[in-house]
Formats: C-alpha cells, structure tokens, sequence
C-alpha cells in the first residue's frame, strides 16, 4: 500500500467536506465555507491519498487562532503550547490500515520544536470507542471533559506529549 500525505488544496475541499458529513456524529458537521475558512487559518491541513485516491484529512491548529470551537477554546485557557486536532477522518474501507498512526506521526514531525503537547477531544456521548481506544492507544491521555450543546455531547479532552 503506498500512500502519501500532502497540503490541502482548495480543489480537494468537497471531497473532505463529503467525507466529513459521512463521518457525523464520530466529527461535528460543518458547512463548505467552514471547510475553507479551515484552508485558511489551520496550520496543518492535509490529506492522505492511497494509490492516488483520496483515503481522508487531518486539521490541526496552534493557538491564538479566530477560532470560536469550545474545546479549542479550552486547551487554550490550560495551555500554550500545543496543536489542536481538530478532526482527522479517515475513510471506513481504510480503516486499521495504520493511517491515522501515519497523520499523527506526520503531525508529530511537523509540530516538533515547536509545541510540547498534541491535544484533541473524542466524543464520549455519543461514544466514539474507536476513537477512544485509538487515541488511549497511540499515548494520549485524558486532561478533562467538557459536555457542549446543551449536554447533548460530551468530550473527553485528551493530550499526547511530545516535546
């Protein structure tokens, strides 16, 4: 299998932003103009292809970014250095492949020297176990919880060190 990771590009913006919407309640919805405002402020935005063909993404911001996200907004109040992943979706038949271990490394090379902690949330209601194990998996751990929307969802709001 050989894949590649590469910068977003604005062509590859419905792509990502179908996968998303393919990928509800596991990640937030959000509209095409907010894919492209990601484009424009998040420091690492990319894609993972197989073969050539569009297998999923990864968003990852630092702070002091106009971002209204609460959980963004949290490691914010906590932390000064660290990227916030945002979402990374990868593609159900690719899944277990080893991709998101592949975005988290990439990520990892990218913020090194630059941040001490890597930092994202996982839903835990409604629960996303995979998730969960593969973040618990890869190293993170849990800083807090946070419930958002009324109590609707609630995030277990995890960092991984790397500095």
């Amino acid at each position: 299998m050989k894949f590649s990771i590469l910068n977003t590009k604005k062509g590859d913006l419905d792509q990502i932003h179908a996968l998303n919407q393919l990928s509800l309640p596991a990640v937030s919805s959000v509209t095409i103009n907010e894919m492209n405002k990601f484009l424009q402020i998040a420091d690492y935005f990319r894609t993972l292809t197989i073969n050539n063909e569009f297998a999923g993404f990864l968003i990852a911001l630092f702070p002091g970014k106009d971002y209204k996200s609460l959980n963004y907004k949290w490691f914010e109040k906590r932390y000064k250095s660290f990227i916030y992943v945002d979402r990374i979706v990868i593609k159900s038949k690719h899944r277990g492949k080893g991709l998101g271990k592949a975005f988290y490394s990439d990520l990892t090379k990218f913020s090194q020297h630059k941040i001490n902690y890597i930092t994202c949330e996982v839903n835990i209601k409604p629960k996303n176990r995979d998730s969960i194990i593969f973040h618990k998996k890869y190293g993170f751990n849990e800083v807090g919880t946070q419930k958002t929307e009324n109590g609707k969802k609630e995030v277990s709001l995890m960092k991984l060190e790397i500095a």
